[in-house]
């Protein structure tokens, strides 16, 4: 058995997580870190991630959203210390299967100044939103993920990250993850879709998937806990876990 340390990376907005707000994992030791701005390569992310992990004998990376294709993209390289995987709202390749989203996702991706405050995040706090957005731990309103865009995100990134999100494609290294991986899935993901989801728990061999039931795209916001149960669930089937210290 083992305790690696829970390396969460950042969805689109580039901003780190709120760990504190993970309260079943908290006896783990866990980092984060911010995604490098205006950046439209996807392995450069993943290097990004790679350095922020060199120091570690023993790792599992926690990807969600955009997060989730970064922490894919270090992990079909195989790297030293990779001991498990969650992908949560993830995707192998670009999800975004309607020419018309595609479209609009790039003009949004173009927008500066008022256009990107007033219609692009709007616009993209509409797509990440679901009926069970209030239903959590910390209840959440697209008002919540707009102004979160607005004090993370500035637009040449958002931009820049759209280009990586719409180019990027993993499918065919799948095979090459070699640690046990969650797909963690909610309910209603109107952005990315079931099919994501598939595409990742048969391509990945050890690859399991948990689909947690009235929860939407933002779930780690508004489902913090239960979100984070599932992950300690997770780690410790897969024996994740440090022993149980027993006195002499």
């Amino acid at each position: 058995m083992s305790n690696p340390t829970l390396v969460f990376v950042p969805c689109f907005s580039g901003a780190p997580w709120e760990l504190e707000q993970l309260v079943p994992l908290a006896d783990r030791p866990m980092r984060t870190m911010r995604l490098p701005e205006a950046v439209a390569d996807m392995e450069t992310y993943a290097d990004a991630v790679a350095a922020e992990v060199a120091d570690l004998d023993e790792y599992v990376l926690v990807g969600d959203s955009f997060g989730a294709n970064v922490a894919l993209a270090l992990a079909v390289r195989r790297p030293r210390g990779l001991r498990g995987l969650v992908l949560s709202g993830g995707f192998a390749a670009n999800p975004i299967s309607s020419p018309v989203l595609k479209a609009a996702m790039r003009v949004m991706g173009k927008m500066r100044g008022p256009l990107y405050r007033q219609v692009a995040l709007r616009a993209h706090a509409h797509n990440l939103a679901s009926p069970h957005d209030n239903e959590g731990q910390i209840p959440w309103s697209k008002s919540d993920s707009r102004q979160f865009f607005l004090e993370n995100t500035p637009a040449a990134s958002f931009g820049a990250r759209a280009v990586a999100a719409l180019n990027a494609d993993y499918t065919a290294g799948l095979g090459r993850v070699q640690v046990p991986t969650l797909i963690l899935t909610p309910s209603h993901d109107v952005l990315i879709g079931p099919e994501a989801a598939t595409v990742l728990r048969e391509g990945i061999p050890d690859a399991r998937e948990v689909v947690l039931d009235r929860t939407g795209h933002m779930f780690r916001f508004s489902h913090p806990r239960t979100y984070a149960q599932t992950v300690e669930k997770f780690l410790q089937e897969v024996g994740l876990t440090r022993p149980s210290f027993t006195p002499a």
